[in-house]
């Protein structure tokens, strides 16, 4: 157990690194892209970025998760590579006929989507399509082989190359939306062609034959609705606010998800690490008490960052975004809590791929999102984003309370619920608890809230949450990971 929770910790720091990376030169670019941009603007960018990542899903098949399944299951040599050829020269062939159809339609398309007609802002969001798609593939191989240190080179390079375009092209340029969005993908294209070229030999750029696509569609395909179902709360809630509350409210919206992405960082490293270890675990009994161990101590540390950002959020937007933007707080806890409800979600996801049952995936997924819509149409009118982010909490917890009950009899895992019940009780205490009763402005409210932050830690040990053992143990492993690094 021991061995696997370090092996889990050792891929999420590298598929985390990137994400870190990002967040750390985020803190850098917001206050300059937020004084850049109009609210409208930021709202027609992000709104567009989410479309992308929905139609990617689409278009993916599922190809990216099966190639992840099936791995384990493949003997290494020919058949592997033929795996991988078939995920990648379906997914070239797909995106490459999609940004083909979608140039063609690009100025209606962008009316329906942001109500503009902006034809030069969708071809750019094509562009993103194609590239952030092949490159969620190539991303998938690099994961399954365990290529690491290849994994955060590339990654971390995306990252530079696309904050210094969006920089040089919506601030020094100042190509507003459009800019925003080719610096986001622009480099994207650079890395993919860089990968394509190393990993050369297990790359195609034709369609697979039926006999080797048919089994990863059949696992992959199930998933599509669910993911894209799930995913479609992200671009539902910015549009919705479009329509209802202008594009200017979705804007300030966007900023709020931005500024979640310290909890957003850690569900990305945990989404990419945490499927290759669930499935390389063959005994039934030890991956429950894996599932469950993981489980824990994903509440525990998510918690914690959701209860920072609840307690300190309002200080971080004054600090990070630009005075037109200061409403974001009034989103920004309930999306850092739908962000982590996500990444629970996502263990009961790993719990069905690993039955090859993942068409339960979409009763769960659209029970949440007909729950999005409905709420977001009963709150957004009277709490504004607030709303919106509210609405995305309550979708998860309505998809996780249903692809529980339908996956627990497919595989027994012994959640730790005391231990689950003491952090959830502890954390929200802490933080409604710290919004009721502290101040929320000021340097003496600032470290009051902190201080009420650091009471959690032994409020968790003494509702046996966590013991001092562990985080002796904790503490101890991470140190001598730093002392290798």
């Amino acid at each position: 157990m021991g061995d696997q929770l370090r092996r889990l910790l050792a891929g999420s720091a590298a598929y985390q690194a990137s994400s870190l990376l990002a967040s750390a030169l985020a803190v850098v670019t917001l206050p300059l892209y937020t004084a850049a941009l109009s609210e409208a603007e930021y709202g027609y960018a992000e709104t567009l970025l989410t479309a992308i990542i929905l139609l990617s899903i689409l278009l993916r098949l599922g190809l990216g998760e099966a190639l992840v399944r099936f791995w384990f299951d493949t003997e290494e040599g020919p058949a592997r590579v033929a795996l991988a050829r078939a995920a990648t020269g379906w997914t070239f062939a797909a995106t490459t006929a999609a940004a083909a159809v979608l140039l063609v339609f690009a100025g209606p398309l962008s009316e329906a989507l942001l109500t503009v007609r902006d034809a030069g802002l969708l071809a750019c969001g094509v562009l993103g399509l194609w590239a952030f798609t092949n490159l969620e593939v190539a991303y998938a191989l690099l994961r399954v082989e365990e290529r690491r240190g290849v994994y955060l080179a590339a990654s971390c390079a995306n990252v530079v190359l696309t904050v210094a375009l969006t920089v040089v092209l919506v601030v020094v340029l100042d190509e507003g939306a459009t800019g925003y969005v080719l610096g986001n993908y622009a480099a994207s294209t650079v890395v993919l062609l860089g990968l394509w070229w190393r990993e050369r030999r297990r790359i195609a750029f034709v369609p697979p034959r039926w006999q080797t696509l048919a089994p990863l569609t059949r696992y992959g395909g199930p998933t599509v609705p669910a993911d894209a179902a799930v995913f479609a709360l992200n671009v539902v809630d910015r549009a919705y606010l479009v329509r209802s509350q202008g594009a200017a409210a979705a804007g300030v919206y966007a900023v709020a998800v931005k500024l979640a992405t310290v909890v957003i960082v850690a569900v990305r490293g945990f989404q990419a690490a945490w499927p290759p270890l669930a499935y390389s675990v063959t005994d039934a009994a030890e991956a429950g008490r894996l599932y469950a161990r993981v489980t824990t101590a994903y509440v525990v540390v998510t918690g914690a960052v959701v209860c920072g950002v609840t307690l300190l959020g309002r200080w971080v937007v004054d600090l990070l975004a630009d005075d037109r933007f200061g409403a974001a707080f009034e989103a920004l806890p309930w999306v850092a809590l739908g962000w982590a409800l996500y990444g629970l979600y996502l263990v009961f996801v790993t719990i069905a791929g690993r039955a090859k049952a993942t068409g339960r995936n979409l009763p769960a997924a659209a029970a949440g999102l007909v729950v999005n819509v409905v709420v977001l149409v009963l709150l957004v009118e009277p709490l504004g984003i607030a709303g919106a982010g509210i609405a995305l909490c309550a979708s998860y917890v309505v998809m996780l309370a249903v692809l529980h009950r339908l996956t627990r009899t497919l595989f027994e895992v012994p959640f730790e619920r005391a231990r689950l019940a003491g952090a959830v009780l502890v954390y929200a205490g802490v933080a409604v608890a710290g919004e009721l009763l502290l101040p929320t402005d000021g340097l003496d409210g600032l470290a009051l809230r902190v201080v009420a932050l650091g009471v959690a830690a032994p409020l968790l040990v003494a509702a046996r949450v966590v013991s001092l053992a562990e985080l002796r143990q904790l503490s101890g492993a991470v140190q001598t990971r730093v002392r290798r690094r």
